[in-house]
């Protein structure tokens, strides 16, 4: 199998394809992940931006602490100020799924992986495997971090909440899984539309733009529309104090993973039926 990005080449050979199994599949998209410079850039760009600006946030926040509002200082969620830095982070883990597929496309190197494993489902499925794991191995410990350190920002204001607290837990935890599932969106995008600023474009438009265009619609239609849309859906799984037309957590979770399931399932229906 042979797997290529601009500046790393890995190759192994696939001329007997009676020995192909799926471990070794699943081992050559390991093998291609931690070989793509791209990937590892992403990454840290993305655990910058939840451990970084949660800081930042909530830095700021301690520092104007008590506001003027009292309306504000009750609605206050010191976890969710700590894992601020996770929205623009979406953004990053969903650019690295499109990136880890249409790169290949790009360079025009998917054919070469096609011929070496002509099972495409296999191709497809281990390569969201090895994002998912890994992701979500670098994203449960970025959030903690986000989360301790945003915690002892607000400890002197005497504003801060920890693990014991309900829902805590499950919002950290869950904010890793968000990210996640927002990163196999991208990856889903990657392979139905085969082009990267195609693929950015609809991810961005899925996640700021469509809400953003839902809430200047007329009452009642935002709070009908707006907690199914995937980035609103997802985000009720690390939300402390919903507002009162948000989803609960684990369901908006699974309208979240409905959004990836479905375009998965397109994914792999278009995948065999194309040339490449």
């Amino acid at each position: 199998m042979t797997v290529v990005d601009r500046d790393v080449a890995v190759e192994e050979p696939a001329s007997d394809h009676s020995g192909l199994t799926f471990a070794r599949v699943l081992r050559a998209e390991w093998v291609r992940f931690r070989s793509l410079r791209s990937t590892w850039i992403t990454l840290a760009v993305t655990v910058v931006f939840v451990i970084g600006l949660g800081a930042l946030f909530t830095a700021a926040r301690a520092a104007h602490w008590p506001p003027r509002d009292p309306g504000e200082a009750l609605s206050f969620d010191p976890t969710r100020a700590s894992l601020g830095g996770a929205f623009l982070a979406q953004l990053a883990t969903g650019v690295l799924g499109v990136l880890l597929v249409t790169g290949e496309y790009s360079t025009g190197m998917i054919r070469a992986t096609f011929t070496a494993v002509p099972r495409r489902l296999a191709v497809l499925t281990a390569r969201v495997l090895v994002f998912a794991a890994v992701s979500l191995l670098v994203l449960v410990p970025t959030c903690i971090v986000a989360f301790v350190l945003g915690q002892h920002l607000l400890s002197p204001k005497h504003i801060q909440t920890d693990f014991s607290a309900p829902g805590v837990t499950r919002a950290v935890f869950g904010a890793a899984l968000y990210l996640v599932a927002i990163g196999l969106l991208g990856v889903a995008l990657g392979w139905l539309l085969r082009h990267t600023a195609g693929a950015i474009a609809v991810l961005v438009a899925l996640l700021l733009i469509i809400e953003i265009l839902v809430h200047l619609l007329p009452s009642p239609w935002p709070d009908r529309i707006a907690p199914y849309l995937p980035a609103e859906a997802g985000q009720a799984l690390w939300t402390i104090k919903p507002d009162p037309h948000t989803l609960a957590p684990w369901t908006g979770f699974g309208v979240l993973m409905l959004y990836v399931a479905t375009s998965l399932i397109a994914a792999a229906l278009l995948l065999h039926r194309r040339d490449v």
